[in-house]
């Protein structure tokens, strides 16, 4: 059976004090919205965004998911039942209907899986349990554990308040028995409202047993202030830590931890306090991240340690480096095996080779360097006439002195050298020694002149 997955995002959350939709707003650096959908992409055939409240940045949002997906737009916001309702002409007669909110992004795979698995020919909710339900609606069960109702706290009795089991909103039904229901369902309430709560009880009246799926409230917590907003990140960084640790990871301090991506890692790996995993990370065995350091988008070999402060984006690390402290290597770096990146070091579309090292205070931009080469203090790729970039390139075995400008389209052979405090226009060749300053002329007595 075909999975259509309906995902509400139509509320404004007037509450956030925000020009941008609820779901808009921000969980480990990617919107709500994005992070429920690519929770189910990989269980669903089809989904429609539901769209209400700046509708145009919601579909704006969604131009870059992969899949199968549809705009509904709700024209009034008059209830979660009409909101489904309208989105009822996208999705194929049979198919199997899983109905999602857009500020609800901490749902896992598997949880909805269950679901799944759980709804054949009716109804399954999901549920979970709070210590204190006061204002939401209760399930009220049969004998058999099978829902009835989902009882108002308005509505409910002495012994229905005493439930504690409530209904979050998601759920899923095939379509045609979904369609029933909502069409009878009504706005007699104080909001005037139709409420997808009420095709629980309308359902069980047809004579279908409906299924519920309880899980942990941490999952299915929703956000319609900025402190939810804060407390949901704090799930989701716990979330996010507790996978890491259960991968085998050393985590000094699962609080102090941001992970924003995928994280793929070998054994006995460390992270410090305050670090931030961003977009696609790959660590390999025994990889040590010291605190306060930025990785986005980085490939990390064995046995390779990247110390404090350090910030690498859309970079390739290989086996047994030493990266900062201070280090920033930007786009298009690749540090080859044994190589060392030390303090104040920036690099940018530049490969460094095989136990080359550049320690301190360099910046290194398109520019390729071989095997065993030392990059002295102050050395800097001009690679940037003010036009065009151009590329530096410098042997194996060279040492370029301190204080050194490479002025780019320029190659330093193997084994060759730079003078300290040389200006390198011309190419230096295999085994040479570069020179490009003036001769020192001391006038002597000078100071005196100026009394």
């Amino acid at each position: 059976m075909k999975i259509h997955t309906v995902i509400l995002a139509a509320g404004e959350g007037s509450r956030m004090i925000s020009n941008k939709a609820k779901s808009l707003q921000t969980i480990g650096g990617y919107s709500m919205l994005k992070r429920i959908y690519e929770t189910v992409v990989d269980i669903t055939d089809e989904t429609t965004f539901v769209v209400g409240y700046e509708k145009e940045s919601i579909i704006k949002e969604t131009e870059n998911f992969n899949g199968i997906l549809h705009i509904s737009e709700q024209k009034k916001p008059i209830g979660t039942a009409d909101a489904v309702k309208s989105s009822f002409d996208s999705i194929s007669d049979g198919s199997k209907v899983l109905v999602l909110y857009g500020d609800v992004p901490l749902i896992k795979e598997s949880t909805l899986k269950n679901l799944l698995s759980l709804t054949e020919d009716s109804l399954t909710i999901l549920t979970t349990v709070l210590e204190d339900p006061f204002g939401y609606g209760r399930v009220k069960k049969d004998l058999s554990g099978s829902a009835q109702a989902i009882v108002e706290e308005k509505d409910a009795s002495e012994n229905e308040k005493k439930i504690t089991e409530i209904f979050t909103g998601i759920l899923c039904c095939n379509k045609k028995l979904l369609a029933e229901a909502i069409n009878d369902v009504n706005n007699k309430n104080a909001a005037s409202e139709f409420y997808l709560t009420d095709i629980v009880s309308i359902i069980c009246k047809k004579g279908f047993k409906i299924n519920t799926c309880i899980v942990p409230n941490e999952e299915v917590k929703g956000a319609n202030t900025k402190k939810e907003l804060s407390e949901l990140e704090s799930i989701y960084r716990k979330m996010k830590a507790e996978d890491l640790m259960n991968m085998g990871v050393t985590i000094s301090d699962p609080s102090r931890i941001d992970i924003r991506g995928e994280v793929s890692v070998g054994k006995d790996c460390e992270i410090d306090i305050n670090v931030i995993l961003d977009g696609n990370i790959t660590l390999g065995n025994n990889v040590s991240i010291g605190p306060n350091t930025i990785l986005k988008d980085v490939e990390i070999g064995d046995n390779t340690s990247i110390e404090a402060f350090s910030h690498l984006v859309s970079s390739k690390v290989g086996k047994n480096c030493s990266i900062g402290p201070y280090a920033r290597l930007r786009e298009g770096s690749h540090i080859d095996d044994a190589a060392r990146i030390g303090n104040f070091v920036e690099t940018k579309k530049t490969k460094i080779g095989k136990d080359s090292k550049a320690n301190h205070f360099a910046y290194l931009g398109d520019a390729e360097i071989g095997a065993e080469s030392n990059i002295g203090a102050g050395t800097i790729t001009c690679n940037y006439d003010g036009k065009d970039k151009h590329k530096t390139k410098i042997g194996d075995n060279s040492f370029i002195g301190t204080n050194s400008s490479l002025v780019a389209p320029v190659t330093i052979g193997s084994n060759a050298y730079v003078a300290a405090g040389s200006v390198i226009t011309k190419d230096v060749p295999d085994n040479a020694l570069g020179v490009g300053r003036s001769k020192q002329d001391n006038k002597e007595n000078w100071s005196k002149k100026k009394d």
